[in-house]
């Protein structure tokens, strides 16, 4: 048998980068760092290893991210040590073929998510795991540089893939596979959310509205009805969805600082060179976005001990004026993915709770996967991921016929 992966090959994405900066198309050319191949099927590892074969994947920002190689060496988590390879893909739906001789979280014919694609002490058998790990935090673990081989091979680009037993989350039968497979983006909605849970009464703003900003919306429904949900979206298929998914305010490419004077009544104050603050504002502002600017905007538009919840990644250094951290006693907050809360007094993983608002309700995969392609498809499929405003994409998924 044979395994069909997209991946990333390391050493070559300095040539793609040079390229790319004089022809877009070379990130998706046969010249770059990116591949589809067919590889013989490696065994299991080792006895917690397990094989899924793929149902459904999504693209995810990150994985454009990558395929893009937008990613600045002199971050801070460029100074880990990597690998030669990254295997594409972690929202799907999946479905265990093989289990090695020690497994016990899965069986084969499960459906699975996968839940992270980092090392951690469980993935390298470390006992006792260290602080976060323990805790169940996972992708905080304090170990994840002592190996530079990655835990899964494949991922959600690729027909079938191998990974830890921990790396993977058994879901109940009465999920769609579109379902299982948002919960990870929908989890890191709703970890933002708890880490900077509003009042009844609050007022909240959500800067942007793709995947991750929509969930953030539906977890803010879910988990803090009583609050009033600002929504700030760039194109009008956004501003829509955002509508359907609960948001009581939705604003289309409007000046921010005029939205936030308006709708909580916070003083605007024009400066020299078109410098502008806020006295008053939002008392939580979910940063989907994460650029430089918008974190810049979203200080500024949170009110005095407010909060302002970072969930846009960029794998580069911004610029940022973090005045209001100090002179407006503003919290800035981050979030990169998931791990274990507490919820009304119960310790859940993220992922659970998460499978449980899906499975009553209160979040919804509807409409949200805009378009679908076989993986022999996949630089079209980036393509549409890559323009929204042309595709009016919001999530792009692959599916698998076997």
């Amino acid at each position: 048998m044979q395994t069909i992966y997209v991946d990333i090959d390391i050493p070559r994405i300095l040539a793609t980068q040079v390229l790319g900066k004089l022809w877009r198309d070379a990130y998706l050319s046969p010249i770059s760092s990116v591949h589809f191949v067919k590889r013989p099927d490696p065994p299991l590892p080792g006895p917690y290893s397990v094989r899924v074969r793929n149902r459904l994947s999504l693209i995810c920002g990150s994985d454009l991210h990558m395929i893009y190689t937008e990613a600045d060496p002199h971050v801070a988590q460029a100074a880990l040590p990597g690998n030669s390879r990254i295997y594409l893909g972690h929202e799907l739906c999946g479905e265990v073929i093989e289990v090695g001789e020690a497994v016990s979280r899965v069986r084969v014919g499960d459906r699975v998510a996968l839940r992270y694609f980092s090392t951690t002490c469980h993935t390298l058998g470390i006992d006792p795991p260290c602080r976060h790990c323990a805790a169940g935090n996972y992708y905080l673990c304090e170990n994840q540089s002592l190996s530079d081989k990655p835990p899964a091979i494949g991922g959600g680009w690729s027909d079938q893939f191998v990974a830890h037993e921990h790396q993977l989350f058994r879901v109940s039968e009465d999920l769609s596979d579109e379902q299982v497979a948002m919960i990870e983006p929908a989890a890191v909605g709703v970890r933002a959310v708890l880490h900077a849970l509003p009042e009844p009464g609050d007022h909240v703003a959500v800067l942007g509205c793709g995947i991750i900003g929509l969930m953030t919306i539906q977890a803010l429904r879910a988990l803090t009805p009583e609050a009033h949900i600002t929504a700030l979206a760039r194109y009008p298929f956004q501003a829509e969805a955002a509508r359907r998914l609960g948001a009581h305010e939705v604003r289309l490419r409007e000046d921010g600082y005029q939205v936030t004077a308006e709708i909580t009544g916070a003083k605007l104050h024009n400066g020299m060179f078109g410098n502008r603050m806020l006295l008053g504002g939002f008392d939580v502002v979910y940063d989907c976005v994460g650029t430089g600017h918008t974190i810049t905007d979203a200080l500024r538009w949170a009110r005095a001990g407010g909060r302002v919840m970072l969930l846009g990644v960029q794998f580069r250094r911004v610029n940022v004026d973090l005045n209001p951290v100090w002179y407006q006693e503003v919290q800035l907050l981050g979030i990169y993915g998931h791990g274990r809360e507490v919820w009304q007094g119960e310790e859940i993983e993220t992922f659970e709770l998460t499978r449980r608002l899906f499975q009553e309700g209160r979040l919804t995969s509807e409409g949200l996967i805009t378009h679908r392609f076989p993986l022999s498809r996949w630089r079209e499929a980036v393509r549409v991921a890559s323009n929204k405003r042309r595709y009016q994409s919001i999530k792009v998924a692959f599916v698998f016929e076997h």
